[in-house]
């Protein structure tokens, strides 16, 4: 069985969109629908209980972060594979199926995101290089637009890459992600030291530690409604009005205080898979 497990913010128009767009587009898996929706109104409590009572359903008073619901909806789950979503996205028709066929008949893979597209259709970035500590300064100051940081930005979102075939890459964003029960029990849950932000790329470079492939597969596509609060505004109405700022700014400060000084563990893993092969 496959676990879907659905992170929901307030939106609960979008949350109906993506439980349809499952229940439209998904046919050939057996599968249950978990919801975990932080700081619950009352019109998606009682959206819920009209519309999807086959779904299992979790309300949190409070805001409690991306990491902690998915918490949930993983520890509630009963599937062999999980599927991650945001409550913002669509699922279009065989993109699950693709994904669990793809998942299913490599087992040195631990996490897989599809291509994601903008509701226009155009694409979305969802892969990325690892951060490096000057990248952030870059992407939220005006810096980003000096040639030398364009030519950084460019490389920690894999430009050179044209998302035509699949690939090993350093991160994906935790929008979509599908893996199995296996290769979560080796490494865990998201780190809950992280509310919001990086807690995808911490998760990721764990799966990698742990001798798991993180891999882009863009034969499958899923469309994403990607609210970027945390880059409202100027960049200094931003960084002194926005709580979504200091947020990321404090999921940075624990992303690299805990991995400081420490390799591309992408990187090592292909470096040890290439000692044994030689062996």
């Amino acid at each position: 069985m496959l676990s879907i497990a659905i992170n929901n913010y307030k939106n609960p128009e979008l949350l109906k969109l993506c439980i349809n767009s499952i229940k439209k587009n998904v046919k050939s898996v057996e599968y249950e629908i978990i919801v975990a929706d932080g700081a619950t109104e009352e019109d998606t409590r009682l959206m819920m209980q009209e519309d999807f009572p086959d779904v299992k359903f979790f309300p949190f008073e409070e805001n409690v972060g991306f990491g902690e619901m998915a918490r949930k909806g993983i520890d509630e789950s009963k599937g062999d594979y999980f599927l991650l979503l945001n409550g913002d996205i669509l699922v279009t028709p065989n993109s699950v199926e693709k994904m669990l066929e793809f998942v299913k008949n490599d087992k040195s893979i631990g996490l897989v995101g599809p291509k994601i597209l903008n509701f226009n259709e155009t694409l979305q970035d969802s892969c990325f290089r690892f951060y490096k500590l000057i990248t952030i300064p870059y992407r939220r100051t005006f810096l980003g637009k000096l040639p030398f940081a364009k030519k950084h930005l460019d490389n920690f979102l894999m430009k050179d890459y044209d998302r035509k075939e699949s690939r090993n890459v350093d991160w994906l964003m935790g929008s979509v992600l599908m893996l199995s029960r296996k290769s979560f029990e080796k490494v865990g849950h998201l780190d809950s030291r992280f509310f919001m932000y990086l807690e995808d790329t911490d998760w990721c470079r764990r799966f990698w530690e742990n001798g798991f492939r993180v891999v882009y597969f863009p034969e499958s596509e899923m469309l994403h409604y990607h609210g970027k609060g945390s880059g409202k505004g100027g960049t200094i109405q931003s960084l002194f009005m926005n709580k979504y700022t200091w947020i990321h700014i404090s999921s940075a400060i624990k992303y690299f205080k805990k991995y400081w000084g420490k390799s591309n563990p992408r990187v090592e893993y292909f470096e040890k898979k290439s000692e044994k092969d030689e062996k």
